[in-house]
């Protein structure tokens, strides 16, 4: 920098710092996909997140748990009792509030802050693609509901061991509980996504995924009471196909023992069954397919 007289000044310095290439290990799309995985999963119970995003999450998951252990407790303290009261497959339909409003809080969480922000395109500048990051967002809530509904599960099993139940009959039950809470992950977890990811605005998302859960199962349960009521019997399990939470209901009727919740207790048989499976299938494929377009759209 010059002075008025033309000399130069003496804190003035000309740095040449220069520029180096990396040639450290490139991790590559892998290891990106991993990590965006791993972090959106942590960032379902709030882990990594202020305090206050911690409450919400790891509220649902204690209470999940606690009822679940309050049924082995009282199992196991009734005399002449041989088995849980409730049916593993049986489990997460009640739970289906909590369950529901954990997804609705941590869905958008998910993906409506990097669409409000704007910084959906940020993630593209690694060597990551669109694919990547709908997977990636897909399994981890996925796992976290996977989670959130697998854990009492587990105690219930691990209770009726102790309580010295039929180790058979826990096992199996287990098992086929296990395969309904992962049928239900994936699903719940791509039609929550696919209504947060319509909007950047959280409370719009939260809004619209309770939408989506609550309101489908209280019409599909009102008309399913009305057409058993009048004789209509037959209509009962076709109805059963228009609400996620009957549509799990149906599958563990069909094919994994569970006791039906549908009005006279009739769920669909394996026929039926195989239409409830193809549903869920399609509901998930299309949740996919509905992210990916949703995702070309916003720039990347």
């Amino acid at each position: 920098m010059s002075t008025e007289t033309g000399t130069v000044s003496d804190t003035s310095r000309i740095h040449n710092i220069g520029y180096r290439s990396y040639d450290g290990k490139r991790l590559g799309r892998g290891y990106a996909r991993r990590s965006l995985y791993s972090q959106s999963l942590r960032g379902s119970f709030g882990l990594g997140r202020s305090a206050k995003s911690k409450v919400l999450p790891m509220l649902l998951f204690g209470v999940m748990c606690m009822i679940s252990a309050i049924i082995v407790a009282v199992a196991i303290a009734t005399p002449g009792t041989t088995a849980l009261p409730i049916k593993y497959t049986a489990f997460a339909i009640y739970m289906q509030a909590l369950i529901g409003l954990f997804l609705a809080a941590q869905a958008p969480q998910s993906v409506s802050r990097d669409l409000r922000f704007k910084s959906v395109p940020l993630y593209f500048s690694r060597p990551i693609e669109r694919v990547d990051y709908v997977v990636a967002k897909l399994a981890a809530m996925a796992s976290a509901l996977f989670i959130l509904t697998g854990a009492p599960l587990v105690i219930l099993y691990v209770g009726a061991l102790l309580g010295k139940f039929d180790f058979v009959e826990q096992t199996k039950g287990f098992g086929q509980g296990l395969v309904s809470v992962a049928l239900l992950s994936v699903l719940f977890a791509g039609l929550g996504l696919v209504m947060a990811a319509l909007t950047p605005r959280r409370g719009f998302g939260v809004a619209a995924v309770i939408a989506v859960l609550t309101i489908s199962y209280g019409a599909v349960s009102t008309v399913q009471a009305i057409a058993w009521q009048t004789g209509s019997e037959g209509a009962v399990q076709w109805l059963g196909l228009f609400s996620p939470i009957t549509l799990i209901g149906g599958v563990q009727t069909a094919f994994l023992g569970a006791n039906s919740a549908f009005p006279g207790g009739e769920g669909p048989g394996a026929g039926a069954g195989v239409v409830y499976l193809i549903v869920v299938l399609a509901l998930v494929a299309g949740s996919y397919a509905v992210l990916m377009r949703r995702y070309r759209k916003v720039g990347l």
